[in-house]
């Protein structure tokens, strides 16, 4: 049964999406700022679980000021994302592209050029729904997977955002059951893939060592990059200015010896480690607000 709360929620993202677009852009990104701080200032659960990932990524500590200064930057940024979700199927897909700032666009370009797969693998930064309106704008559309939100109508319409966007979207749960098939079906035709990667929602991830401790992260990216010989791309997302930030890094290796779940392994390892240097790098932009680490309390 859904809840009231989840109905609400619901309701909310149904309006973003209808009524956002034709309001000022202005004073609706300052009510999302707005939001953003009164969260911020209350210091719910979420906000000291983000501030907890924050300390152990940039070494602060958890009382100081520098990390409440990080955090509040952190969550205008989450909140950006949201305001950001419900003007992109209205903006012009020429503007996407044009105020996307890409390093290493040809990784991808070059790679599908070749008759190669891609599987571009991201951590949950920046904006990622509007890379892939980026990718798509450029002329690659591309297939992803898509935690299956409650209620059922919110992810129905989530749904319909993104393939608005030009992505085909599969569903985490709950749908045939072939997910990673499709995948691998679609890159060994050449196509593209992405793929969410350092957070795992299945409990049947690989685990890493990741900014000095072990967390899990979905096994599905390395082991497409395995199983197929696609190319594994990891790409990292932030805000830059009122535009957008992007970095396609080179291709990670994939180990010739050793099992399947050793190669596969050391692939994921490979992943987060380029992770790792980007987040530290844009942790403003790390929207990490749920618990990553196995040793952290639930």
């Amino acid at each position: 049964m859904t809840s009231l709360q989840d109905r609400v929620v619901a309701a909310g993202f149904a309006a973003g999406w209808t009524l956002l677009p034709y309001l000022p852009k202005k004073p609706t990104a300052a009510a999302f700022r707005a939001v953003a701080d009164s969260a911020w200032r209350r210091r719910g659960p979420s906000v000291r679980r983000l501030e907890h990932n924050l300390a152990r990524v940039t070494g602060l500590g958890e009382d100081s000021a520098e990390l409440r200064a990080l955090s509040r930057a952190g969550m205008r940024s989450y909140l950006r994302y949201f305001h950001e979700i419900f003007l992109l199927p209205k903006m012009d897909r020429a503007e996407v592209v044009r105020r996307t700032h890409v390093t290493g666009a040809e990784n991808i370009f070059d790679t599908v050029a070749a008759g190669r797969g891609v599987v571009l693998a991201l951590p949950h930064m920046g904006n990622w729904d509007q890379s892939g309106a980026w990718l798509t704008g450029s002329g690659h559309g591309f297939t992803t997977v898509a935690e299956r939100l409650k209620p059922e109508s919110l992810y129905r319409r989530y749904v319909a955002f993104r393939e608005s966007l030009g992505m085909e979207v599969l569903p985490l749960t709950g749908g045939a059951g072939h997910n990673f098939g499709t995948l691998a079906q679609r890159v060994r035709k050449g196509g593209i893939v992405c793929l969410p990667a350092e957070r795992d929602l299945t409990k049947n991830g690989v685990k890493v060592e990741f900014f000095g401790a072990t967390t899990q992260v979905p096994v599905g990216p390395a082991l497409l990059a395995v199983k197929t010989g696609a190319a594994l791309l990891p790409a990292i997302l932030w805000f830059e200015g009122d535009d957008w930030g992007l970095r396609i890094h080179e291709e990670v290796p994939v180990p010739t010896d050793g099992t399947l779940q050793e190669r596969t392994a050391a692939v994921a390892q490979s992943l987060v480690t380029v992770f790792e240097k980007g987040i530290a790098e844009h942790p403003e932009d790390w929207h990490m607000l749920q618990r990553l680490w196995l040793e952290d309390p639930k």
